[in-house]
């Protein structure tokens, strides 16, 4: 196995979750007395460039299929986040109703329906048959494809190309970036956002790690990545999504725009942390367990006590969470989901059914999980009903707690 980027041999383990099914592949009732095929979801970190990655086991034409689950527009403070992003690149950039928006990996249309609003041509480039339908029918003009150079070469060159949390979902990861490169305008501008690898370190996330996750991105090796195809990042923000993200601004290597001091303050950050060295990749797998252990004692207390819990979000890092721990429906009753698509299924490997939120105040229970921890305020607003009978909210990572 060698570096999806640097090709270099890959010897080190970051951290080894065992065998599990793709996060996103919900079962029907049906599919419950059938196989389900587990992959390895062993992670390395390349010794020479520091890409934290996974081998391509399950190929991407098989988990971003027509079915595809995960529908952005079911969460309000992402779609807050869309529409503030709008806001603000348009600023930013002087985009008017000549400029065009491409965004890689455009879903529902959650984000491009606000450029939409504002009169400014866009286009979609989404694999995902399901979410793709969706967007369609907002008015937004979506390509139905994997983006990489091929495709590049087909799209009219746009003054903003975006992608959010797309980046970790390429398994070629330099023809993805040179496709970038191909279908940027001369002066245009290129934003990507994705998780920090220096918080999923820091925060113990790796229930963040699942099969369409290939890669985990430092400012420092993504840097590497982009200028190896003639671009460079002038510019990076944090962002407070997904429990610590960057936001990267990128463009031609020859474009005259001067780079931000945000680029050397961040690298010197991570550099302190100790992301340029293989030592702090190397004890995370403890860091895991612990993550692991707690939730199993916290889960068999409650079941000892007859004390009831429930789970709240069906997202794919929950499923990560919940398969590790060996998390079956005898500890977790079922798993509330806002979206329909997800509803009257089970999550893979544990089986727990997933159901709309009035089978909360049915069963009144003691406690309720928060799987998507990076929307727990948004989630604890939303339920905070739990607490006529005293119930009480339970997060995992990155340290159990039980909020009163």
């Amino acid at each position: 196995m060698k570096c999806r980027f640097c090709k270099t041999k890959l010897n080190d383990i970051f951290v080894d979750l065992v065998n599990a099914p793709a996060s996103n592949s919900y079962l029907t009732k049906e599919q419950l007395d059938e196989p389900e095929v587990f992959y390895p979801l062993k992670i390395y970190v390349c010794h020479n460039c520091k890409l934290v990655q996974i081998d391509e086991y399950k190929k991407s034409n098989d988990i971003f299929d027509k079915n595809y689950a995960y529908f952005s527009s079911y969460s309000t403070s992402w779609l807050a986040h869309a529409k503030n992003y709008v806001e603000m690149i348009i600023t930013k950039l002087s985009l008017n109703k000549d400029s065009l928006v491409t965004e890689i990996a455009s879903n529902d249309g959650y984000l491009l329906q606000y450029f939409k609003e504002k009169n400014i041509s866009c286009l979609g480039v989404e694999p995902t048959n399901s979410t793709a339908k969706v967007a369609r029918e907002k008015g937004i003009e979506v390509i139905e494809d994997f983006f990489g150079s091929l495709l590049a070469q087909k799209l009219k060159k746009s003054d903003l190309i975006l992608g959010n949390n797309v980046l970790a979902h390429i398994p070629d990861i330099n023809d993805f970036v040179k496709g970038l490169k191909i279908a940027l305008k001369k002066n245009g501008t290129i934003t990507m956002e994705f998780p920090h690898l220096l918080k999923l370190i820091e925060e113990n996330q790796f229930d963040t790690i699942y099969h369409e996750h290939f890669s985990y991105f430092s400012f420092y090796t993504v840097k590497q990545i982009f200028e190896q195809q003639g671009l460079k990042l002038y510019d990076v923000e944090k962002l407070p999504t997904h429990g610590g993200s960057l936001r990267i601004y990128a463009t031609h290597k020859e474009n005259d725009i001067k780079t931000s001091q945000n680029v050397e303050q961040l690298l010197k950050e991570e550099q302190s942390f100790g992301l340029f060295d293989l030592d702090i990749y190397k004890g995370f797998q403890e860091k895991a367990n612990i993550v692991k252990y707690n939730l199993l004692s916290f889960l068999l207390k409650a079941k000892k006590e007859n004390k009831r819990v429930v789970a709240y979000g069906a997202a794919a890092k929950g499923n990560t969470l919940l398969n590790y721990a060996g998390v079956k429906n005898d500890l977790i009753e079922f798993v509330v989901d806002k979206s329909p698509h997800k509803q009257d299924k089970y999550l893979p490997a544990s089986h727990i059914p997933i159901v709309s939120e009035e089978n909360i105040s049915e069963l009144k229970p003691e406690y309720l999980l928060i799987l998507p921890w990076n929307i727990k305020d948004e989630v604890i607003k939303q339920l905070s009903y739990i607490k006529e009978w005293n119930g009480k909210f339970v997060v995992a990572v990155p340290e159990l707690k039980v909020i009163s």
